[in-house]
């Protein structure tokens, strides 16, 4: 790194910028501690500049001049960062707008202490990159009910006093220059509201008329000065309106309609030269920032890794995640902080708000030699290199995501009548259909009664009906397609993104021929299709551990209830994307069962947690003790098919006569069954996000009707002395999921000395039968395809493994799969091809009936078969092998069907 040069900038400043020479020959003493290079020792100098002035103003005034003068040097000799100037200038607006907003309280109602007043920082000011000499747009904001007033004033009255006072403080010019210009037209409504405004209204605002470009301002908003509490709490609330949740590719569209007024109004030259605008000039800052801000409304809301302030920092977060390559986030990042470097020396040389270059030669030379470049036509070659490489790659991602009819030319299909458009699609009844779509658009389906949502519709029209003719079941995917729009409250978001991704549709024509559960929870959430834009997809979710840490990242100020509906909405989108998985044969079934099942597992953790922490704020803890929950059957054997049920068993360690330590204290067995039912709901209940999954707890020890936990000291005891061998058979494939790692550990030492239990093969031979024979009564195979429950099926042969390991006290593994292997069965073939299938099949045929042609195919293609008859045929031979492993266990033979 080269070493700063502070003498080289001082003499600079002194021959090319004149309000930086002016400010060294009024702060001798300043200029001495920078000519000596002390940087650190001006910065401190500078900040208490102000102390001894005779009011507010005065003081501020003072120390803006110090610390402009310092940064401007230590900026011009290398030793401070831009990051660092930004950040400094954007420390002192937050100080200055808290010190006018408590003198401003104190001039009406002195002995006051301030409260219920707050500014919200914008732009610039909000990311912390504040130019040196620029406006700050605050939002002001009050609370009617803790702002200080008189006892004759209305709060609204006493608030705009507060405000004209803080922009009093601030803008106005004395003889000591002034802190800041405060432009307060960003706040709501600004052409008839006050000049504060009460949060209320200001919520109001936000959550029913706020404008598109007002969710783009908020992107870099934070209480930065007041009741800065109060402000952080009115930006969680209005954080579903500036991050929402599904993807909105209409936020290119509305970005590129600003750019294109921007660069039709620009008033510089067009192209850089004397006059260029920096700032909002072809390629140049605000080009920058919109790009960086448009990928941020449309993905942040999905993503809060994206939720940033910076504008060079949000660059980054956007490679880190795959959205821009690493190449541009650098180029166009370097090309931003050395443009607004060069802003800053426009600024440096007058103490005047500019973005543009000078009109002369002769000027552009000095703002050159000030920055320490030969001439102004190296500036200009510079500008010229980096604005031309910022616009190529600004007007790419508007042309590649901006729908039709936002200003970018993209090629329409030939306009045809409706009905001749399906007819040619190859829509049997095109007329009817036609009818149909006519009934949409006239006030049948509410998404699509707005002029908005018929023009974003008629943008993806001719394509959807394409991808929907071409769907391997069309009448089918054309019913569950009007289902799904008529659930759907606005659809424009779907469309957008139809339209911007127009691979989409053909999966989405597929989705609904083929999987009704899928097409089931499209028709509830739309935005599940939002994922699949990204090639990760169709990657398999990583281990239990990193999909807790994943489900754990909640909001700043989530409460429980948010924190139910954020693990709802992330298990859904990979529940849904591994849906798409197996109907798309992108990944084994057993593969994918197995990452629905870590799935669950992460889900009951991180859910169990937020319901142990919000039951232990009003019951306290029982020392000593704690909660393990016990997934048996496939949550157990770790994997799961798209519909299976959780079984679980919930214990407890401890005493069972403890009492909690709580402000409402309870006996441990109370105590944990309030607990776990609480831990069942927080898995179970329906909230705004939909349902997660079914809990099941009948394998418990208490049986149906008992409570739902148990002491582990009674569970042991009850498996010793009163189990019967099918609850032995159950916890065969027992697996403790939630506890610490002693807990679970004596958890696990318990089952395993239960199933190494001597037994009389005899009659546990006789037990099996009857129980095998007492299920076959009662619960017959759904349909032909139910590989579960038909004779030699995966009942017959878990019944098998279970049987094996009970008599021989090993092979003790809940995977079943890796159960086979240690015992040495002729069954893991059989084991692969069966639960292939029903993982497969519980989502392509739901039903256990033969599905529509097309299922047919997706079935056979996920279960790695060439047709229907070879995959007939190898499910057929798997049961053959269970029914000889039967002959063989238990002497029997199987009547198979």
């Amino acid at each position: 790194m080269t070493a700063a040069d502070w003498t080289g900038a001082i003499a600079r400043a002194r021959a090319y910028a004149p309000y930086l020479a002016s400010a060294l020959d009024r702060l001798p003493m300043l200029a001495q501690l920078l000519a000596a290079g002390d940087g650190e020792g001006a910065l401190v100098w500078a900040k208490a500049a102000g102390i001894g002035a005779p009011n507010v103003g005065a003081a501020l005034r003072r120390e803006k001049q110090a610390l402009a003068l310092s940064l401007a040097i230590g900026d011009l000799a290398g030793g401070f960062s831009l990051l660092r100037v930004t950040s400094e200038l954007s420390a002192f607006a937050d100080r200055a707008l808290d010190a006018a907003i408590a003198e401003g309280i104190r001039r009406r109602v002195p002995e006051s202490e301030p409260a219920g007043f707050l500014a919200l920082a914008l732009g610039k000011h909000g990311a912390g990159e504040l130019n040196y000499s620029s406006d700050i747009d605050p939002i002001l904001l009050f609370d009617p009910v803790l702002l200080p007033r008189r006892e004759r004033d209305e709060p609204g009255e006493a608030a705009q006093r507060v405000a004209r006072a803080v922009v009093e403080t601030l803008s106005r010019v004395t003889d000591e220059g002034y802190v800041f210009r405060v432009d307060l037209r960003l706040r709501p409504a600004s052409e008839v509201s006050p000049l504060a405004i009460s949060i209320d209204a200001a919520l109001t605002h936000y959550e029913s008329s706020a404008l598109a470009w007002e969710r783009a301002a908020f992107i870099r908003a934070r209480a930065c000065a007041g009741d800065v509490a109060a402000g952080e709490a009115f930006l969680a609330a209005i954080r579903p309106f500036v991050w929402r949740r599904s993807l909105d590719f209409g936020a290119i569209a509305e970005i590129g309609r600003l750019t294109a007024q921007i660069r039709a109004n620009a008033r510089g030259a067009p192209v850089v030269g004397p006059r260029f605008d920096l700032k909002k000039g072809r390629g140049g800052i605000r080009e920058i920032e919109f790009y960086a801000q448009a990928l941020q409304l449309i993905h942040g809301g999905r993503n809060p890794a994206l939720r940033l302030r910076g504008t060079r920092a949000t660059l980054d977060a956007l490679a880190w995640v795959g959205l821009i390559s690493s190449d541009d986030a650098c180029l166009l990042g370097d090309s931003y902080d050395r443009l607004r470097t060069i802003e800053h020396r426009l600024q440096m040389m007058q103490d005047q708000q500019t973005h543009s270059l000078p009109r002369t030669g002769e000027a552009i030379d000095a703002v050159a030699r000030l920055d320490g470049l030969a001439d102004g036509q190296a500036l200009l070659a510079e500008l010229a290199s980096i604005t031309e490489a910022v616009s190529d790659r600004y007007d790419a991602l508007v042309m590649a995501n901006a729908p039709r009819g936002t200003g970018v030319s993209v090629p329409m299909p030939e306009q045809r009548s409706l009905p001749e458009e399906l007819e040619t699609l190859g829509f049997a009844d095109a007329a009817a259909l036609a009818a149909r779509v006519e009934g949409w658009l006239s006030g049948g389906v509410r998404a699509l009664r707005s002029e908005a949502a018929r023009a974003a519709f008629a943008s993806i029209r001719h394509d959807l009906f394409a991808a929907l003719a071409a769907a391997p079941e069309p009448e089918r995917a054309l019913a569950r397609w009007e289902q799904l729009l008529s659930n759907l409250p606005s659809a424009i978001n779907l469309f957008n993104l139809l339209e911007a991704r127009p691979a989409l549709l053909a999966l989405l024509a597929r989705i609904l021929s083929l999987a009704p559960p899928l097409a089931d929870a499209l028709a509830r959430r739309a935005d599940l299709l939002d994922p699949l834009i990204d090639a990760s997809a169709f990657d398999l979710p990583g281990d239990p551990a990193s999909l807790v840490a994943e489900f754990s990242r909640f909001e700043r100020g989530d409460d429980y209830e948010r924190k139910l509906d954020a693990v709802r909405r992330k298990v859904g989108e990979k529940r849904f994307m591994l849906g798409v998985q197996l109907i798309e044969g992108a990944n084994d079934p057993i593969a994918i069962g197995q990452a629905l099942a870590r799935l669950a597992e992460a889900a009951l953790v991180v859910l169990t947690d937020a319901a142990v922490e919000q039951f232990q704020t009003v019951h306290g803890r029982i020392r000593g003790s704690e909660l393990l929950v016990l997934g048996l059957g496939r949550m157990g054997g770790g994997v799961l098919t798209y519909a299976s049920d959780l079984d679980l068993v919930y214990l407890f360690t401890g005493d069972f006569r403890s009492e909690s330590n709580g402000r409402r204290p309870l006996g441990a067995t109370h105590y944990y069954n309030r607990l776990a039912q609480r831990t069942i709901t927080a898995l179970s209940v329906p909230t705004a996000e939909g349902a997660l999954y079914e809990v099941d707890t009948r394998l418990r020890p208490s049986g149906e009707q008992g409570p739902p936990a148990a002491s582990l000291d009674s569970f042991q005891r009850y498996q010793r002395e009163q189990a019967w061998t099918w609850e032995h058979m159950a916890l065969c494939r027992a697996r403790p999921l939630y506890g610490s790692a002693k807990g679970r550990a004596a958890l696990s030492r318990v089952i395993g000395e239960v199933l190494r239990t001597r037994r009389d093969p005899a009659k546990l031979r006789a037990d099996v039968l009857d129980m095998r024979a007492t299920m076959a009564a009662h619960k017959p195979p759904k349909g032909p395809l139910d590989i579960k429950l038909a004779r030699g099926g995966l009942v017959d042969l878990e019944f098998i493994v279970h049987f094996v390991q009970l008599r021989e006290g090993k092979g003790l593994n809940p995977d079943i799969g890796e159960a086979i292997r240690v015992l040495a069965l002729p069954l893991g073939e059989a084991h692969d091809v069966l639960t292939r299938f029903l993982v497969a099949a519980r989502l392509l045929a739901p039903d256990s009936q033969v599905p529509c042609p097309a299922a047919c195919v997706a079935l056979v293609h996920a279960c790695g078969y060439g047709d229907w008859e070879d995959l007939m045929a190898g499910l057929a031979a798997a049961r053959t092998q269970v029914a000889t492993a039967w002959n063989e266990a238990f002497g029997e033979t199987l009547e198979m069907k």
